[in-house]
C-alpha cells in the first residue's frame, strides 16, 4: 500500500509517482525559512576541457526548465541562489532564472564544487534572516550529503538521500529558524523530487 509523503504517494525508495506540487507547495510554506537544495540538470561526459566545463545537453536544460516553472508555480522562487561556478551549474541557473526573473540575488561561488558540504553550511551562515527562501545549486554527492546533515533522522524520506540525487533533483528543506541558526538535524526534510516527476 503506498504511503503519502511530500504531497505524493510514494512507495519505499521509489520516486517514480508524480508530486502533487499544489499540496507540496502548502507544506514547504508551513516553514517560515525554506532551503532549496538542488543538483545540477543533466550534463555531458568530461571533455578535454575537464570536469567543470562540463555543458548541460538538450535534456539538461528542458529539466532546468519543468524544475523552475514547479518551483514557481509553488510560490517558492528564491530570494537569494548561491550557485556552484561550475559551468554545468551556472547553465542549469541561466535557464531557470528565465522563469524567475530579476527576484533572486544570485553568487556564484568556487567553493560550492571545491568544498563539499562545509560549503553549503558557509552558504547558510551568510544568508541574512530577511531571506526566506534559498536555493543552493551544486553538485553530487556534496547536495545530498549536506541534506543528510541538516534533515532531521527521523524524517520518512531521510534513507532516500543515501541513494543519492538524479540530474535536476531537489530537496526541500524547511525549519522556523533563519538559515544561519541551522544546525546538524534540525529541519524537516519536506520532500525530494525530480523533474521526471513532474
Amino acid at each position: 500500500m503506498p504511503r503519502r509523503i511530500g504531497g505524493r504517494k510514494k512507495r519505499t525508495g521509489s520516486r517514480d509517482m508524480k508530486v502533487n506540487l499544489k499540496k507540496l507547495g502548502k507544506l514547504a510554506h508551513r516553514h517560515d525559512y525554506v532551503l532549496l537544495m538542488m543538483r545540477h540538470a543533466k550534463a555531458t561526459s568530461i571533455g578535454p576541457d575537464g570536469d567543470a566545463h562540463r555543458e548541460l545537453t538538450d535534456k539538461g536544460e528542458r529539466q532546468a526548465k519543468a524544475v523552475s516553472r514547479a518551483l514557481a508555480s509553488m510560490d517558492l522562487i528564491p530570494e537569494r541562489i548561491a550557485c556552484s561556478s561550475a559551468v554545468r551549474s551556472v547553465q542549469t541557473l541561466e535557464r531557470m532564472l528565465k522563469t524567475f526573473g530579476d527576484t533572486p540575488k544570485v553568487d556564484y561561488r568556487q567553493n560550492l564544487y571545491d568544498h563539499g558540504a562545509a560549503a553549503v553550511f558557509a552558504e547558510l551562515r551568510e544568508t541574512k534572516g530577511k531571506v526566506r527562501v534559498l536555493m543552493v545549486l551544486g553538485h553530487e554527492p556534496t547536495v545530498s550529503m549536506a541534506c543528510q546533515r541538516m534533515a532531521n533522522q527521523d524524517d520518512p524520506q531521510y534513507d532516500e538521500l543515501n541513494l543519492g540525487l538524479s540530474p535536476a533533483s531537489v530537496v526541500i528543506l524547511g525549519s522556523q529558524q533563519p538559515f544561519d541558526q541551522w544546525r546538524e538535524h534540525s529541519a524537516q526534510l519536506i520532500d525530494i523530487f525530480g523533474p521526471e516527476q513532474l
